[in-house]
């Protein structure tokens, strides 16, 4: 199983703007994103912290809407790292998460099975992973678009002995890079 954080951000590196807000990016046109279907046929389960769970249920009015869920993650697991209660939508497999990511570690790898981990955001959370070992791949759709502040991609330092470029394609207005994460030293 493979650990795989895979979002878009804006050239000055934030996913989402100083209101959380990412109405920024869906001003690009992404009719030619990288296939998410595909992607997602070898996803096991995804990951999120709170501010990312939260928005996604907002957005799309997911309470209100349980039937739109399976359309976006299908019947996958979706742990969510928080210290709060949060709503779950009906018939969706939401399972929360206290405590440090390392400690959580070994039920979703099991839950993966022989599929990969959806680090669907945000930043921080990919940072925790980062810092424990676990990240293996990150995938940055960069959009056309220049943010002043908001939620970076990875608030991390990260020095180029820890990030390899292994692949880059243009889809429309997005540059779409993929990264293996290096083992420390």
């Amino acid at each position: 199983m493979r650990m795989i954080y895979n979002t878009a951000t804006s050239l000055s590196g934030y996913i989402a703007d100083e209101d959380s807000s990412l109405a920024w990016l869906f001003a690009v046109d992404a009719q030619q994103v990288p296939d998410h279907d595909a992607f997602l046929a070898g996803i096991g389960v995804l990951i999120s912290g709170s501010t990312t769970y939260e928005w996604v249920l907002r957005e799309e009015d997911l309470v209100a809407h349980p039937e739109k869920w399976p359309a976006y993650y299908g019947d996958r697991p979706y742990y969510v790292f928080t210290t709060r209660d949060l709503p779950v939508p009906a018939g969706a497999d939401v399972r929360f998460v206290r405590g440090d990511v390392r400690d959580a570690l070994p039920t979703i790898r099991e839950a993966a099975g022989d599929r990969d981990a959806w680090v669907v955001g945000g930043g921080d959370l990919a940072g925790q992973l980062l810092d424990v070992g676990a990240l293996d791949e990150v995938q940055l759709s960069v959009a056309p678009a220049a943010l002043t502040g908001g939620a970076p991609v990875l608030p991390r330092r990260v020095g180029p002995d820890r990030l390899r470029l292994r692949d880059v394609q243009r889809y429309g207005q997005f540059a779409h890079l993929v990264y293996d994460v290096l083992p420390v030293g």
